[in-house]
């Protein structure tokens, strides 16, 4: 009976399956990501972060410790000069799984599982930035922190557009009189009044 034993088999023995784990640990290394089944992939994470530990501690026992389970000399130097200080501060989690569908002869899942520290589109991701004061300061040695006295022809420029509104103003309410003043002088009341008047005086 097999009380206990949750490890997976893969579906081979297991001189298979560690050949194929270091070969698969391997390629990880250095491609930083490879396209598996999502069974190779768990099994995979499991047998890779370890290694990925002890490549922190770049001493003689952990080298022979990991070239036990790689057998790949490329892959152990790999692991020790570029991975162990890419991930010197990270305390676990060196791997991500992201499933990527399902295989189109068999249907099996498949999933990509790469080194978290290695991929550049979630470098920073979820990480605020400060913003920044939107001052500025000239670089210049010689340069004066007073600005530069405005030319006359910018000041009347100023002053004249400042005006404006106000001339506009004054003009329609000049026109508003007069236009006031016509009425009243075109108006039929006033006009019947002043023949009525006329009418008056030549009767006198």
């Amino acid at each position: 009976m097999r009380h206990g034993k949750k490890n997976n088999h893969l579906g081979r023995t297991s001189s298979h399956r560690k050949a194929m784990m270091s070969n698969m640990a391997s390629s990880l290394i250095k491609h930083k990501r490879i396209i598996t089944t999502v069974a190779k992939a768990k099994s995979l994470r499991v047998f890779v972060e370890p290694l990925i530990t002890r490549s922190k501690d770049a001493s003689t026992h952990n080298y022979r410790t990991v070239f036990s389970y790689l057998r790949d000399k490329d892959a152990t130097r790999e692991l020790f000069t570029v991975v162990g200080e890419k991930v010197a501060n990270r305390p676990g989690g060196y791997t991500r799984i992201l499933k990527t569908g399902n295989r189109a002869g068999d249907n099996a899942e498949m999933a990509m599982i790469e080194l978290v520290d290695f991929n550049e589109f979630f470098e920073g991701f979820g990480v605020k930035e400060e913003k920044k004061s939107s001052t500025r300061r000239s670089r210049r040695s010689g340069a004066s922190s007073k600005p530069a006295a405005e030319s006359p022809a910018a000041v009347e420029e100023v002053v004249a557009v400042e005006e404006a509104p106000e001339a506009v103003v004054e003009e329609a309410v000049a026109e508003e009189s007069v236009a006031e003043a016509s009425a009243e002088e075109t108006t039929p009341e006033a006009s019947s009044e002043e023949s009525a008047d006329e009418a008056g005086t030549e009767e006198a």
